[in-house]
């Protein structure tokens, strides 16, 4: 069984083709006429479709071809229970990091953290049930803001090791980001932890490899979280 899932986020698009559980190719599309020809000849069983920020209408021509097609919104059926408030509001890429971590720790509370344009924190506990998390700035949101809401603070990036006492406002600046979060990450980690003992603690986004290995105990860095959690998602509804 040949599983296509398609991840449309704000910049790009990533795609994984998953042979049963198995993730066996991945690409990414900078643009949607791209993502349209890979889409036309693309063959596959089943194909799920998820968007943060997109409509799906101008794909959905595309994929005639494949014959069942799902789109992930906060109706289709879920390996776990969503317990979140507002699930109409819940985006996608984080309701599939939670499925993603139930099925690579089933028995276990996960606390799932992706660090990209934003911070995201989601918990899922020990009974596969969903009951949210928090969502905070990200690093180089942290670094823009900084420049964009003074008057002369310089926009600066994030390059090499960053030391604790910065000795310059380029370094102060990067120092302030990046080991502000730093700590923020594992304060959050150990809070969770006081009431979850048993926590596994997921790691993903653009931005992981520059705390996978600053960050206090025992962290698993996923490569493709999200793909691997839609195709846990269609795997269910494929099953259903």
């Amino acid at each position: 069984m040949k599983n296509l899932v398609i991840d449309i986020g704000n910049t790009n698009s990533k795609v994984g083709i998953f042979n049963q559980h198995e993730l066996i190719e991945e690409r990414v599309f900078v643009d949607e006429d791209s993502l349209k020809s890979f889409l036309q000849t693309c063959q596959a069983d089943y194909l799920l479709l998820a968007s943060v920020s997109k409509s799906y209408d101008g794909l959905l021509a595309y994929t005639r071809h494949i014959p069942s097609t799902y789109v992930l919104d906060h109706t289709l059926p879920l390996p776990i229970t969503n317990l979140y408030a507002t699930p109409e509001t819940l985006g996608v890429d984080r309701l599939a990091g939670v499925c993603a971590a139930h099925a690579i720790f089933p028995q276990s509370p996960c606390l799932v953290i992706d660090s990209g344009t934003c911070i995201t924190y989601d918990f899922i506990n020990e009974n596969a049930e969903y009951l949210g998390g928090a969502i905070s700035p990200g690093l180089h949101m942290r670094l823009k803001a900084m420049h964009t809401f003074t008057a002369r603070l310089p926009l600066v990036e994030i390059t090499g090791d960053i030391p604790l006492v910065g000795n310059s406002t380029k370094s102060c600046l990067q120092s302030g980001a990046f080991n502000g979060m730093l700590a923020e990450i594992d304060g959050i980690i150990e809070r969770y932890k006081q009431h979850n003992p048993q926590l596994r603690v997921i790691l993903c986004g653009g931005d992981t490899h520059f705390f996978e290995n600053r960050l206090k105990g025992a962290i698993f860095a996923v490569q493709n979280l999200v793909l691997k959690g839609l195709n846990s998602i269609l795997l269910h509804n494929v099953g259903q």
